[in-house]
């Protein structure tokens, strides 16, 4: 983990998911995110040490286990407030949410790990609570109510709304809950005028728009590839083994919940925009363009 200063007040943590710190006065910070489990909140913990920091809170995107994974050993270790929306405090607090809602019901024990299921913690609703120099916007799509952060230092951690080009070109896919608010949100950040960008996994930049493009692009390209495969008419199953075997994606169980559950959203997309429909042959539910 590297700690870089991109503000008076401002830093990250570079990290597979990167973490935001900021400075509210000489000894108090407020942490963006904790990463995916306990070893890396414990490596915070030492950065934030090594620099005679006390974590006054945790502000949480959203609940991805690969976001909070940090929360429950800091907020252990330091008493610290942890603040998220009031949906994704659910998920924060019953963190079995995510791998049953990801499988569709409860999950088996291959599920539950790491990558699926965090740690419980306690949270409070972040309306009106966050520390004078913060403030929160909605980045809805990638999960329920994920929020982004701006400092004053005119710095936004954007969490989630943006993949990096290495991660779209490795995976194609990345995890999406509902994809209109996504594309939504994609318009909204051409409308943000800052210093510095932080997307969780891409690297710090001061121009987005290229990256917005990207990650446009391959929405665009899965909606219209989905779209071809529904001409014929195909069962869930079917269309997810053609999807893997077209981007050359490697099955696993991690993959087949994250993946599975993002198809099923393009589909409820393109449903909803009126291009393709559903039956039932045979008891098997069969998708089909209309």
């Amino acid at each position: 983990m590297e700690l870089v200063q991109v503000g008076d007040r401002t830093y990250y943590i570079k990290n597979p998911t990167n973490i935001g710190i900021y400075k509210v006065d000489e000894e108090n910070v407020y942490l963006i995110d904790t990463g995916n489990d306990k070893d890396a909140g414990k490596k915070i913990l030492r950065i934030i040490e090594e620099k005679s920091w006390q974590v006054k809170g945790i502000i949480s995107t959203h609940s991805n286990a690969d976001h909070i994974g940090g929360n429950k050993v800091i907020q252990d270790r330091t008493g610290c407030d942890i603040l998220a929306s009031s949906l994704e405090k659910s998920l924060i607090e019953h963190p079995i949410l995510e791998p049953s809602f990801l499988y569709g019901g409860y999950p088996f024990n291959d599920l539950k790990n790491k990558f699926l299921l965090a740690r419980e913690s306690t949270v409070t609703p972040i309306l009106d609570n966050l520390p004078e120099g913060l403030e929160y916007f909605s980045l809805k799509g990638h999960f329920f109510d994920m929020i982004g952060i701006k400092t004053s230092d005119d710095v936004y951690f954007l969490a989630d709304s943006l993949f990096s080009e290495e991660t779209i070109d490795k995976y194609h896919l990345f995890f999406i809950y509902d994809v209109k608010e996504f594309l939504n949100t994609l318009d909204y950040l051409e409308t943000l005028r800052g210093k510095f960008f932080i997307p969780s996994h891409s690297d710090a930049t001061s121009d987005i728009s290229s990256l917005i493009q990207l990650n446009r692009n391959k929405i665009n390209e899965i909606i219209d590839k989905l779209y071809d495969i529904c001409k014929n008419e195909v069962t869930f199953e079917e269309i997810v083994k053609e999807i893997f075997d077209e981007y050359h994606l490697l099955m696993n169980v991690n993959q087949y919940v994250l993946i599975g559950s993002t198809i099923k959203s393009y589909l409820s997309y393109l449903y909803d925009e009126g291009k393709i429909c559903y039956e039932f042959v045979d008891n098997q539910m069969i998708w089909k363009r209309v």
